[in-house]
């Protein structure tokens, strides 16, 4: 693989948020420090997210493996499951100990196991709660305490009552929403029929901002492209994207440039890869298995010749007990062999590759 460049991909600089106008949205076996050290690769503006640890794993688990990040991943949020505000305020605490940039509640998440726990969606049914850990939170923490929620939960679903949640933990403390368009059913879908099924009402997110127009709120739910993030920012403050950049992260590649104004240049796949091989070999060495590492890799040439080869071998090669970084090398040639019985280049033009198409 090629030389990474200084000038075309250096060490993201901690320190803190430059906005929330594009975020990466929580998401459970997802966005772990692994994948979010690929996705700061890529982009070194866009807010990440911790996946939802609830508070019991903080305050009675290995508080020092949920919390575990590198300093790379600024600027970074960490997610929190649970309705105790005393609970809450000690784990935001945690958070900012541990040199989190922002500490996110969750009032979204529709599974029954989170709901049998009292936290995620089920919470939309009890502002006043909601508002007391918030408040409790923000007397603990200097740094932003947000909340992430749906617009509605079961037949809550009105936008009067939207409004009403919205007032309720903003009178709190709470300054910024990030609002997932679809209601949440808590019983006869899955999580991930919950994702899909309850339709998209983008306009019940953009009267929330009209209602509150002092409050900073982030829509989130169905946004697959950056265009269609870009496009939301003339009704909303930010806009988050879930499933589509963890299928093909590299969509992130100008989002620093159409976002942050950044015009530094954007990174190729091999210059990533042989950043990101740099961490493994790191992590390795710290007795990570390479597998818990490789499987966020999987998209990164999600629509170009040889994606198919390039997974393969990464599954199937990484999963061996001694195998090492080398994995990652011995894959991208498979893509690069298969461009060039194609007659195409190695790497495909950045332009075209961007949101997942490629020559």
């Amino acid at each position: 693989m090629a030389a990474v460049h200084e000038s075309t991909l250096s060490a993201p600089r901690p320190g803190g948020l430059r906005g929330r106008r594009l975020c990466v949205a929580p998401m459970m076996q997802c966005t772990d420090r692994h994948d979010r050290y690929l996705l700061r690769l890529i982009s070194r503006h866009a807010l990440l997210f911790t996946e939802m640890i609830p508070c019991g794993a903080l305050l009675h688990g290995d508080r020092r493996r949920f919390l575990a990040f590198d300093p790379a991943e600024h600027p970074v949020a960490l997610q929190l499951g649970g309705s105790e505000p005393a609970e809450m305020a000690a784990c935001a605490r945690m958070a900012q100990a541990a040199g989190y940039d922002e500490v996110n509640v969750n009032v979204g998440c529709p599974s029954s196991r989170v709901s049998a726990g009292r936290f995620g969606a089920c919470l939309m049914a009890e502002p006043e709660r909601v508002a007391r850990c918030v408040e409790a939170m923000n007397r603990a923490v200097d740094i932003p305490v947000t909340v992430k929620t749906r617009i509605g939960v079961d037949a809550r679903d009105s936008f009067e009552e939207l409004c009403a949640f919205v007032a309720t933990v903003a009178a709190a403390g709470c300054g910024t929403f990030v609002i997932h368009a679809r209601k949440a059913w808590l019983k006869g879908l899955s999580p991930r029929q919950n994702r899909e099924v309850p339709p998209l009402d983008y306009t019940a997110v953009h009267g929330v901002k009209a209602e509150f127009p002092e409050l900073e709120i982030v829509i989130n739910g169905g946004i697959r492209s950056l265009e269609a993030a870009r496009a939301q920012l003339a009704r909303v403050d930010g806009a988050m994207i879930g499933r589509a950049a963890y299928e093909n992260p590299y969509l992130l590649a100008r989002a620093d440039a159409l976002f942050f104004g950044d015009p530094h240049p954007v990174a190729s796949r091999r210059e990533i890869l042989q950043a990101y091989a740099e961490y493994v070999r790191r992590e390795l060495g710290r007795g990570v298995y390479l597998r818990h590492m490789t499987r966020h890799l999987f998209g990164l040439f999600q629509g170009c010749p040889g994606a198919r080869r390039w997974r393969r071998h990464l599954s199937e090669a990484g999963a061996c007990a001694d195998a090492g970084a080398e994995v990652i090398e011995q894959a991208y040639r498979h893509v690069a062999a298969t461009g060039s019985s194609r007659g195409a280049v190695s790497e495909p033009p950045i332009d075209s590759a961007i949101e997942g198409g490629c020559p």
